[in-house]
C-alpha cells in the first residue's frame, strides 16, 4: 500500500504558523523524518492561506524537494494553487497526484484539463454539490459517475485513485462500515483503479486516535484500499501496514518486511 505523510497540512496550528513564518528549516526535518519512517509521498496543503496559498505552494514544493526524493500529492480546492504546485514540481522523482476533485461542476471543469495537461493522478471524492452522500450506494454512485468522466476525457483508469470519504466513527458508529463497503464494491468493480483516503478522519473526537488509526487501516487494506493519507511516524501504523502487505499477499516471499526487520523499521515492543 502506497503511505502518503500526513503531516504538512497548515490546518494544524503549529503547521500554519511555521508556513506564515517560512520556516524551511522546519519543514524540510518534517520531511525528511516522515519519508525516513516508511512515507512514500508527501501531502502538501497549505489551504488555510486562501490569498495567499499559490504563492505558499509553490514555496512549500520547492522547499520540500530540496530534501527528499519522494512524489508530492497537491492538496488544494484552489485550482491556481494545484496550477503552481505543479509548475514548481520536480518530475524526476515521480508521477505528482491532485488531491482531489469531485462531482462538483466547477471543480470539474477547472481541474480535469490541469490533470489531462500534466499526465499526473488524482483522487477523485465520492462528493457533488449535494455534498457527501451518508450511504455507500450514494458514494458509489458518484464514483460511478467520476469514472465515467474521466474516461471521456481519456485520462488513463491508471491515474485515478477513487476515495470513499471516510467520515468520524464518533458521529455515526457505521461509518467506518459504510467506507469498508464503498472500498469494496469499487474494486470488485473496477480492479484497476486505485483507492485512497485520509484515514485519520475516522477517529476524529475519541481519546487515543492512533488506536483507531491503527485497526482501521488494517481493515481497509483488506476491503482494498490501496494507498492512504496517514502519520507515517507512527511506527505502530507502519508496522500494521507491512504485516499486512504481506497477509494480502502483496509481498511475494515476504522479502520487503525481512529487510524493513533487519533495517529496524518494525515495531517491536
Amino acid at each position: 500500500m502506497l503511505i502518503i505523510g500526513e503531516k504538512i497540512n497548515s490546518s494544524r496550528e503549529n503547521i500554519k504558523k511555521m508556513v506564515k513564518e517560512r520556516n524551511r528549516d522546519y519543514f524540510q526535518k518534517l520531511a525528511r523524518e516522515q519519508v525516513e519512517s516508511g512515507a512514500q509521498m508527501l501531502d502538501i496543503n497549505v489551504g488555510t492561506f486562501r490569498k495567499d496559498e499559490a504563492e505558499y505552494m509553490k514555496w512549500m514544493v520547492n522547499t520540500i524537494q530540496e530534501v527528499v526524493n519522494v512524489p508530492l500529492c497537491i492538496d488544494s480546492a484552489n485550482y491556481l494553487a494545484i496550477k503552481e504546485g505543479l509548475d514548481a514540481y520536480n518530475w524526476k522523482t515521480g508521477k505528482p497526484l491532485i488531491n482531489s476533485v469531485t462531482c462538483e461542476e466547477e471543480k470539474l471543469r477547472l481541474i480535469l484539463p490541469l490533470v489531462k495537461k500534466y499526465q499526473c493522478s488524482v483522487i477523485a471524492l465520492a462528493m457533488d454539490d449535494n455534498g457527501i452522500p451518508s450511504e455507500s450506494s450514494g458514494r458509489i454512485k458518484i464514483l460511478e459517475e467520476l469514472i465515467k468522466k474521466f474516461i471521456k476525457q481519456d485520462i488513463p483508469l491508471e491515474n485515478i485513485y477513487l476515495d470513499p470519504l471516510v467520515l468520524p466513527v464518533s458521529s455515526n458508529i457505521q461509518n467506518g462500515n459504510i467506507t469498508l463497503e464503498v472500498l469494496r464494491k469499487i474494486k470488485e468493480s473496477h480492479p484497476d483503479i486505485k483507492t485512497v483516503m485520509g484515514l485519520s478522519n475516522v477517529s476524529f473526537g475519541l481519546p487515543e486516535r492512533r488506536i483507531v488509526n491503527q485497526s482501521f487501516v488494517v481493515l481497509a487494506m483488506a476491503s482494498g484500499l490501496d494507498a492512504a493519507i496517514l502519520d507515517s511516524t507512527d511506527k505502530v501504523m507502519t508496522s500494521l501496514i507491512r504485516a499486512s502487505n504481506v497477509l494480502l499477499g502483496y509481498d511475494n516471499y515476504c522479502l520487503k518486511y525481512l529487510e524493513d526487520f533487519r533495517n529496524g523499521k518494525l515495531y517491536t515492543g
